[in-house]
This record gives structure tokens, sequence and C-alpha cells, in this order.
């Protein structure tokens, strides 16, 4: 049964008057261990035992190492009761599970310096359905300032040992992402999280394209735990491709060739501020702005996948995702028509890349992904994918579509996902071919996306799991002409490539190279949270 919540006009304070607890912060429901975390919790070492009220039940409230757990204070009845035991049955917490402590006041217009001490609120990140999480409130009333002093100071102490939990950030803000709404977000549902988990923060506005890139090359980072990017998916891959430059820059490597590339050195969290929020839904399972910031405070942190993209041997950036052909032409029919919102940008861009649907001359080499232990041995080793006698295989022709994916792009055209068989961290990517074919043909493929039918059974769709691509666009039959009135998809002599949402110019071979765990990332296990 959920507690109920008591409508004293209080605020949750420490030390002094402080914010209150977000709004949507709800009373935190029953969270029961099961049995054998029970076992496990009783043979637990004891930090303190005390009286306070939850709810409208008086309770016998013991702390333990890894766990706070209650039971309500009832009279002694008849054993064998049902009734009894079931009011009676004991409640936990995980301490994991909190991120925030407060001591609890009442204030009135005639107390100056503090309020009426209530007791302790303690501030929890609770699971939702659909991958969502919620920070929720559990308080924790005695009028003693001496016993709420003690417990107080233990539960700071507690918060205190989490490792991966920062405690300073570099924010990085983009406020042209989707309507202009990424500042909103941040000062409305971001920082008072943050600031309630007593993170420090240093907030940069983004003013042009490439100023994360500039600013992240130079900028002090010693004093920060992580850098967060609020914004789309163009602005986090931005961001993303500087810290590994800056990371590469760092261990000494020349940037421009990079065979094997170094791990970032502080973790990513990315805040969906964008129209897609491809990467932020991948990486979380939902592309919601509670549930990012709540990964970000409980320091969640996984290794993530990332890809190089070069030519002739040279550096064009990093990143998560790219596709050549429609994919490509697409987004560079929507660059060009920015004005547009959104969604009527990117709706106008796909009917007009179908209404001119045509097919690129392309070679495609790619080196299959061998799972085999020595072979992942050698690599996580330092060894290049290329020098380790795998056999490249080669496919060419007519293809309207190449797409090249080291993580599940999920978004709301593709609840499964884009590559729904790829995972953020399993070493290998998912390269989806569709042939030359006809337009309606081609509209069904893309409609599956959106459903839950299997979008690669088409006799046109070829999909592989591999490590490295090569693509090589033949001639210039799929170069566009500057002088055709009707093409604005690209300049002279160069093949548009969508690479995480930001248009990439090309002329000749692109070379795309995965690197395994390359870069943390602040969000959630996807073996949970990966849609079935």
């Amino acid at each position: 049964m959920p507690w109920r919540r008591r409508r004293n006009r209080v605020s949750a304070l420490e030390g002094g008057r402080e914010e209150e607890a977000p709004p949507e912060a709800a009373p935190v429901p029953s969270a029961l261990l099961t049995s054998s975390q029970q076992t496990e919790a009783a043979a637990e070492r004891i930090l303190l035992r005390g009286i306070f009220e939850i709810g409208r039940d008086s309770c016998d409230v013991v702390l333990s190492e890894r766990a706070l757990r209650w039971r309500p204070i009832q009279p002694e009845r008849p054993a064998g009761d049902s009734q009894y035991d079931l009011l009676c049955k004991e409640e936990f917490i995980e301490l994991k599970d909190i991120f925030s402590v407060k001591l609890k006041r009442r204030w009135s217009v005639k107390q100056q310096r503090s309020g009426t001490l209530l007791g302790i609120t303690l501030f929890i990140c609770l699971k939702k359905e659909q991958n969502k999480l919620k920070n929720s409130t559990l308080d924790l009333i005695n009028l003693s300032e001496d016993h709420c002093d003690i417990w107080f100071r233990q539960f700071k102490k507690i918060l205190a040992g989490f490792p991966n939990r920062p405690k300073s950030l570099k924010i990085l803000l983009n406020p042209e992402s989707h309507k202009k709404e990424a500042t909103q977000v941040y000062y409305e549902k971001v920082e008072p999280l943050l600031k309630l988990a007593g993170i420090k923060t240093d907030v940069t506005v983004m003013e042009y394209e490439g100023h994360a890139l500039s600013l992240l090359k130079e900028c002090e980072l010693q004093g920060f735990d992580g850098v967060v990017c609020v914004g789309g998916d163009g602005s986090a891959s931005e961001v993303a491709h500087a810290l590994l430059l800056r990371a590469q820059k760092n261990a000494g490597m020349e940037t421009d060739r990079i065979l094997i590339p170094v791990r970032a050195q502080l973790p990513l969290g990315l805040i969906p501020a964008g129209s897609t929020n491809v990467l932020a839904h991948s990486l979380h399972g939902v592309p919601h702005v509670i549930t990012a910031t709540l990964h970000i405070i409980m320091g969640h942190v996984q290794l993530v996948d990332v890809c190089t993209f070069s030519t002739a041997g040279k550096l064009l950036r990093f990143g998560f995702s790219a596709m050549f052909g429609f994919g490509g032409r697409t987004l560079a029919l929507a660059e060009k028509h920015r004005w547009m919102s959104p969604n009527q940008r990117r709706d106008f861009a796909v009917v007009k890349a179908l209404a001119k649907l045509k097919a690129e001359d392309c070679v495609i080499s790619f080196l299959p992904f061998n799972s085999s232990d020595d072979v992942q041995e050698r690599r996580a080793q330092g060894s290049p994918k290329s020098d380790c006698n795998d056999q490249w295989q080669m496919i060419q022709g007519q293809f309207l579509n190449i797409s090249i994916m080291a993580i599940p792009c999920l978004c709301s055209v593709a609840p499964r996902g884009l590559a729904p068989n790829t995972r953020l961290n399993n070493g290998s990517m998912a390269l989806i071919i569709a042939r030359n074919t006809s337009r309606p043909e081609f509209i069904k493929h893309l409609k599956r996306y959106a459903s839950v039918k299997n979008q690669f059974n088409f006799p046109f769709v070829e999909t592989y799991t591999v490590e490295e691509v090569k693509v090589h666009p033949r001639n210039n039959t799929g170069v566009y002409n500057p002088e055709e009135e009707e093409d604005e998809t690209a300049s002279e002599s160069c093949f548009p490539w969508n690479v995480d949402g930001d248009l990439m110019e090309v002329a000749s071979e692109v070379h795309i190279r995965l690197h395994p765990r390359l870069i943390s990332l602040y969000g959630g296990s996807m073996e949970e949270m990966i849609p079935k």
C-alpha cells in the first residue's frame, strides 16, 4: 500500500533555506525485497536503529549497510493473525537508489533563521514502466534535532561513498535544438534535479556549429567528472567526437590518421532535446528527460562502441551510425530547408527524396564480424582489425540505401530500432543494404520500421554483421549535378552522408571501422531496455 503524504507546508532543507523538491516527485511506493534479499539484508551490519513516523504509522526503522527497512509498530496480537502479519510486513529501500537527503522543516513568517524541524527527507530514484525512471521522496518524521542529525550525517556519509556519481559537470546546451526548447528543458527539468543532488554545474551555450568541438579542444576539464550535452543527435555526436579527439590529442596521437584510438577520458551524458533523439533513445531505451537526468545523477555508466569515418586514410569524424543513398539525400534536402519546422522539414525531405528516388552505383567491401575468442583478444590488445588476416567480402551494384550502425538507433518512427539486432557494445556493426527496386516496394520497406513486422523481410534487403565497411561510389553516376535546377541535395562532386543526423559530404570512398567500448555514456543497461 502506498504511503500517504502529509499535507504540511514544508520544504526539505539542509543547514538553512534551500530549494523544495521538484514538483513531479511523488511519495515512493512500497518496495519489498525478495526472500533471498531479505536473508541477505538480515545478515548485514546494522548502522542505526530508531523510531520515525512514515506515512501515518510509527515505525521501527533500521539502517544497514545496503538497505533502509522499516516495520510499523503495532500492539501485540495473537500469533497467526494474518491481518496483523500483513500490516506489520517489513518494507525496504536499497541505499543505492537514494540520491539526496535533506532535513525537513516547516517555515513560518515569524521564524527568521531556521524553521521547525520535522525530520528527514530522502530523494529516491525508482524504475517505472517502459524503461523510465522517476524521482520520489520518503519522509522520516521525528522532531528530535539530535536524533535526526545523527541519521542525516550517516545518510550523507553513505551517499558520499558512491564513487561513480558525479560531483561536477560541464554542461553544453544547444539552444537551437528542435523547437528551441533545449534551454527550457534544462532549466526547468534538468538543473533542479542536479542541484537537488548537490552536483555543481558549469553551463556553456553553443552558439554555432562546431562550437563544442572548438571549446572542448582547449577547455580545462580537470575539475569535472563528466560532460553533458543538452540537444539533439547532431549536438550529441559533435560533443562525443570532440571528447574523443581530445583524448587522442592528450595521448600524443596524430588526430588526422587514427588507427587504434584511445578511450575518452570523461563520460558523456545525453539529455534528449532534439527532434529524433536517436542516441539518447538507444542509450536509455526511451527519450525521457527525467530518466536521462537520473541516470547521470546516479552515475550509471556504460561503455559504448564507436565508429571512425575516414577517406584516403584521413579521419573525417567519430560517430555511431551512418546512412548513404536515400538516408543521405533526405538529410541533405532537409538541411536546405531549415527555415521549416523540424517535422515539416523531415516530411518534406522524405517525400521529395522518394519522388526522385534513384540508386547509387557502389562497391561495398566489408569485414564480417568474427566472435572467436582469440581474434577478439588480439583486437582488445590493440591489434588492428585489418591486420588480423580476416577475409574481406565484396558486393557491388545499384543500391537505394546503405546503413552502417553500431547502435540500435531507436526513434519514434522505428520503435524497435533501425538496427534492432545491434547492441551498444557488442563489438559489431549492422550493415543493412537496400538494393535497387521499385518505389512502392521501397516504401513498403520504410513503413515496416514503424510496425512490429520484420523490415528486412524483402528480397532486395540484405543484412550483415560486420566490423569494417568500405563504401566506394563508382564513376559519377551518383554524383549530383548542380546544373540541374531540381537537384538540391549536395555540392559538386560530393556524396551526402547522414552521420548521426549531421550532413557529411565526401567525394570518394569512405572507410568505417568499429572500435569497441571507446566512450563511456551515462545510461542504463540496454539488455534490460531494448524493446522485444
